[in-house]
């Protein structure tokens, strides 16, 4: 069966029809059972909301406010319908962000966007999205197994041993970040294993680049993206067209002027503002901070609903990492552990490393201002450079440190250390010194008993 079902290729019209004719009852639900919208939507008439024009008229929620929303109502922020103890399970995302999953089938519906990459049942699926604390995970098994698929729990890290259950397991598809899928096809190489099973791959939680995408298609990989939130679920996802993202069918879209609730003109860059019919959680015109256009017409592989551009950045300062949100709260929570650090600006390259600009607040001997990496997946330390803004000697003008890492068993090793000091009497001094061969130290020999 090439669709998932018969919504997909509805004409246009009824589904607009459809959705409206639907949503005056959600609104009624989400007023009469969450006290976040009874109070948002005071005086509002259900049944008048009921065209794009008066969606428009409702306030929307943005990302960021469900932080303080849910600070001052916990767990959810007043936005549930259903009480927490009747949800099948709890969620934290990073801010942190709680987020609900109801009972039933496929509560995600990520199952379409699986369908549409090609995975199909009696199939074996090996699952790398992360089973503690976020919702990934299991968004996306509910999705396989509603397909009839059976799934490996991988979860997150462990690449070595990831890469030989899938020699050994030889499942068909892949489901993760692209990021982590082309570590695995990498380590696979220097392993010399055998992962050519892998044919299909459903990739999300962060940019599929094209160097990525390129790795992916000289193995054999058909890997298509798929688009969600941790708040709403499936949002769009890639057809074999790969013409932008086809938009969920239970879901009302809006793009919107960043800042605003205003919609912007057909084919401009706004804010997705998405109005789900979630009985449990009901968001409507839930701002996700991801910025994408509408495209013009209908797609090539046959499913008439709307198609995004795909994700073309954030309408707000929230860095997305390997899949996971870092809200400018969290880097500003980190400086304020830490009375030393003026000023800290955390830069994403490549969804590798983490790297903070540090500027101390006091002149203490030994610290330094400038730039520390971090490793992506371990957090310990790759290059540290700087100068220190209190020399340890009245004969130092300044004292230039260039250190560098790197990252073995779950350790850093230093390996590299480049230093420039200008001395007041001789002048420039350069220091370079270069680490090969680290040993562990060999054990005290215990004290003899007197």
């Amino acid at each position: 069966m090439k669709y998932f079902d018969s919504l997909e290729t509805r004409d246009p019209e009824q589904r607009e029809r459809d959705l409206f004719a639907a949503l005056p009852g959600q609104v009624a639900h989400a007023v009469q059972n969450a006290p976040a919208f009874a109070d948002l939507y005071k005086g509002v008439i259900a049944a008048q909301v009921n065209s794009r024009a008066a969606l428009a008229r409702l306030p929307v929620i943005r990302k960021h406010e469900l932080i303080e929303r849910q600070k001052t109502l916990p767990p959810f922020g007043g936005l549930n319908a259903t009480p927490v103890g009747r949800l099948g399970r709890v969620f934290s995302s990073p801010g942190p962000i709680y987020d609900p999953e109801g009972t039933g089938e496929d509560w995600w519906r990520f199952a379409r966007s699986l369908h549409a990459a090609g995975f199909r049942a009696g199939e074996l699926v090996h699952n790398t999205f992360s089973y503690h604390f976020t919702p990934a995970g299991f968004m996306t098994e509910g999705a396989a197994r509603k397909i009839g698929c059976a799934v490996f729990p991988a979860g997150v890290g462990q690449t070595e041993m990831q890469v030989q259950a899938i020699a050994d397991l030889k499942p068909t598809g892949y489901i993760g970040t692209p990021s982590f899928l082309k570590i695995i096809i990498e380590k696979a190489d220097e392993l010399k294993a055998d992962i050519s099973s892998l044919r299909k791959a459903v990739v999300s939680g962060e940019a599929f680049f094209p160097n990525q995408k390129a790795l992916c298609a000289e193995r054999g990989i058909d890997a298509l993206q798929a688009y969600g939130t941790a708040d709403l679920g499936l949002i769009a996802y890639e057809t074999e067209a790969r013409e932008g993202l086809v938009l969920e069918e239970s879901l009302i879209l809006e793009i919107v002027r960043p800042g605003t609730g205003d919609p912007v003109a057909p084919g401009e860059v706004g804010e997705v503002v998405i109005t789900s019919f979630n009985p449990d959680y009901p968001l409507i015109r839930f701002g996700t901070g991801d910025l994408s256009a509408v495209l013009p017409g209908i797609s090539p592989c046959g499913r008439t609903n709307v198609r995004i551009k795909g994700w073309m950045g954030r309408a707000d300062q929230t860095a997305k990492v390997k899949g996971m949100f870092v809200h400018p709260s969290q880097v500003a929570e980190v400086v304020k552990r830490h009375p030393q650090v003026a000023k800290a600006r955390l830069v994403v390259d490549g969804h590798t490393e983490f790297v903070y600009r540090i500027e101390p607040r006091r002149k203490a001997q030994g610290l330094l201002k400038g730039e520390l990496w971090l490793d992506g997946e371990t957090g310990l330390p790759l290059r540290e450079t700087g100068r220190f803004v209190k020399n340890p000697s009245l004969f130092f003008k300044k004292t230039d440190v260039d250190q560098r890492y790197r990252v073995a068993e779950g350790k850093a090793l230093i390996t590299h250390r480049d230093m420039v000091i200008e001395t007041r009497i001789v002048g420039k001094v350069e220091m370079k010194i270069q680490y090969t061969n680290h040993q562990p130290l060999a054990e005290a020999p215990a004290t003899p008993a007197q």
